[in-house]
């Protein structure tokens, strides 16, 4: 389908609504410098400036035509910034790859043209907003070719991306929670401006690929506080910006980036933390609905997942139905490293994160998370051969912040850098400036 597209208010060709901070290489990807190290809750003082650089969100993934539609005035710019059209009225189109050119046809009022990729369709008044499939963002939109396809992505400043990405990441909370927010809004602040990647199209997705973002639409009271009160502000190790993966709930123990992704040792900051509230045996997370699960599949069903999972990796091993799956090994995390499952057909063996991928359920939902034990019964001779049962606890990866364990650490009193510093240890708050 093609994706439809609409803008509201004005446009015009002044500079671009974004201050782009001053960057640095590191390794391979750019981070921003941050000036100082600060004492948290920092809030900008009289006259002071916190500038936000812009990021690229893909919104729209490849497709053949994409319907845009703008209201109010609005304005139309070729790759080199000129002006293509100008209108006060509502206008729509249909864009398309032509001849490597992006071609825009079927306005109401008869207007057409051609232009090269990127298209810019770009709002003056802080009120406007774009619209891309009925979700309304901030920003502007850029209208790419790829190949003989359309894509479209959301540029805005990054704080502005923030108010989309805070509330659906976690979740929508109480103003008492606010410690959690704000933990969560510093989180996302770092990863998005160490994902930034001037040398590609855009930055990164709109999905649990990279951060959920939900645009104007997803934005609520105290994510927005959140984002304010933090306006700035990242983690940072080592005099370089942080990258700071997250996940909904560690299970009590989160991860060391060895246990999950295969070999990526990971920074010093991302370690192994307990998770357990000081004397007892609860863990912060224990609130999140996830926080323990159980998972049930027949054999027959575990072999055309793992099979699903080999034939998309390139590999040609037909399982089956599965007659036993064991665990092999254990992380010092207590997440399963390795599993093999044997089945009529054939056997493999699973390693890591790969284990979520291979186990997803028949709707497509991947395995909650690899801490899990297993207990099997039946006969692998009867219909759909043993049923294995799945005892596990948390949600995600396990590196880096538990979401849930951070919205636990704020209902004990705990403030937002205590969290941060609790799950990326030795890194400390600066501001972007």
């Amino acid at each position: 389908m093609a994706a439809v597209i609409a803008c509201r208010g004005t446009l015009n060709r002044t500079p671009e609504p974004v201050v782009v901070v001053s960057t640095v290489p590191v390794d391979t990807v750019r981070r921003d410098t941050i000036t100082a190290d600060t004492t948290f809750p920092m809030m900008p003082g009289p006259g002071r400036r916190v500038v936000s650089a812009p990021i690229r969100v893909l919104v729209a993934n490849a497709t053949p035509s994409a319907v845009i539609g703008v209201t109010g005035r609005w304005a139309t710019l070729d790759r080199d910034g000129s002006s293509l059209a100008v209108g006060e009225d509502d206008a729509q189109w249909t864009v398309a790859v032509r001849n490597g050119r992006l071609r825009l046809s079927g306005d109401r009022a008869g207007r057409a043209g051609t232009a090269e990729s990127p298209l810019t369709i770009r709002p003056l008044d802080a009120s406007s907003r774009v619209v891309v499939d009925g979700r309304s963002y901030r920003g502007e939109l850029l209208v790419l070719s790829s190949g003989d396809e359309v894509i479209v992505v959301n540029r805005l400043p990054i704080e502005d991306y923030l108010r989309g990405v805070v509330p659906l990441e976690i979740g929508q909370r109480q103003a008492s929670e606010h410690a959690a927010v704000e933990a969560q809004a510093i989180a996302a602040r770092s990863y998005a401006y160490t994902h930034i990647a001037p040398a590609q199209r855009f930055d990164v997705r709109a999905t649990v690929d990279d951060q959920v973002y939900g645009g104007a639409d997803a934005e609520r009271p105290v994510s927005d506080a959140a984002v304010r009160a933090t306006a700035g502000q990242v983690l940072r190790y080592a005099g370089h910006i942080a990258d700071t993966p997250y996940h909904s709930t560690c299970g009590g123990m989160t991860a060391a980036p060895s246990e999950v992704w295969t070999g990526e040792a990971g920074a010093p900051y991302l370690r192994r933390v307990d998770d357990h509230i000081p004397g007892t045996r609860r863990a912060y997370c224990d609130i999140s609905p996830r926080y323990e699960w159980t998972r049930e599949m027949s054999g027959a069903e575990v072999g055309a997942a793992v099979t699903r999972y080999l034939k998309s990796r390139g590999s040609s091993v037909q399982i089956g139905t599965a007659r036993s799956m064991d665990i092999e090994s254990r992380t010092p995390s207590g997440r399963v490293g390795t599993l093999s499952v044997e089945g009529s057909l054939g056997e493999t063996t699973l390693r890591a994160n790969a284990i979520r991928y291979a186990l997803r359920a028949p709707g497509g939902e991947l395995l909650n998370s690899t801490y899990f034990s297993i207990e099997s019964s039946g006969s692998s001779r009867s219909e759909g051969g043993r049923r294995y049962t799945l005892h596990g606890r948390g949600y995600g990866h396990g590196i880096g912040m538990c979401q849930w364990g951070a919205i636990g650490r704020a209902r004990a009193g705990q403030d937002a850098v205590t969290i941060l510093q609790t799950y990326y240890p030795g890194t400390s708050v600066g501001i972007v400036e």
